[in-house]
């Protein structure tokens, strides 16, 4: 499905028409060259490359700058590939911009949530803490984790502390409110996965 890559602006509030306040969230979404079409015969799948953003020249490794060298454009920050049903409608060197959302109530959104570290599985998890009286020692700790000398091992997937947050996150369903052209941006209701500057990516229903 077409869409776009941008960096998430943060979130502020606009009101409707009819006076009600809604949280927003920003994206700007900087429009995308196309570089080349996939077609089926050739590449066994229906697609187009396309490029968007800016990069300079020394931040580029071998294989991307010989990809911007043979379409002769300059170097992008984001190079992707979009898989379409067809391709009829976009041509090498044509420009997609954020104006594919002025039609579309509502939108797919990807993105990499906010890294917390390594955390305990209150926090992780959820988990409930332990009483703090009566001379208890389990006030934030795990708990058991496996069971007795049958099958005398930890199965996979328990719920424990580790790494948490900095995963990808997709949501769907949101609303589009508003459509800035003059300045590329995306107004989307409600919250948006990662910190503000970082990387999401907008997808037609």
């Amino acid at each position: 499905m077409l869409g776009l890559i941008g960096t998430k602006l943060g979130m502020t509030q606009i009101f409707s028409t009819e006076g009600n306040m809604v949280a927003v969230t920003i994206i700007e979404l900087p429009p995308a060259t196309v570089l080349e079409l996939k077609n089926k015969e050739k590449d066994g799948y229906v697609a187009i490359k396309v490029a968007s953003g800016s990069k300079k020249e020394k931040h580029l490794n071998k294989a991307e700058s010989g990809v911007f060298k043979k379409h002769n454009v300059a170097p992008a920050r984001w190079l992707t590939e979009w898989r379409l049903d067809d391709t009829k409608e976009f041509a090498v060197g044509n420009k997609i911009d954020v104006s594919i959302f002025e039609k579309e109530k509502e939108v797919t959104v990807e993105g990499t949530s906010k890294g917390r570290g390594f955390a305990g599985t209150i926090k992780r998890h959820k988990f409930q803490r332990g009483p703090s009286t009566h001379g208890s020692q389990n006030v934030r700790q795990p708990g058991s984790i496996g069971a007795h000398t049958y099958p005398g091992r930890t199965f996979p997937g328990q719920k424990m502390a580790g790494h948490h947050g900095d995963q990808k996150h997709t949501i769907k369903n949101l609303d589009v409110i508003k459509v800035d052209l003059e300045k590329n941006l995306l107004f989307i209701r409600g919250a948006v996965p990662g910190a503000t500057n970082g990387e999401v990516i907008v997808r037609k229903q």
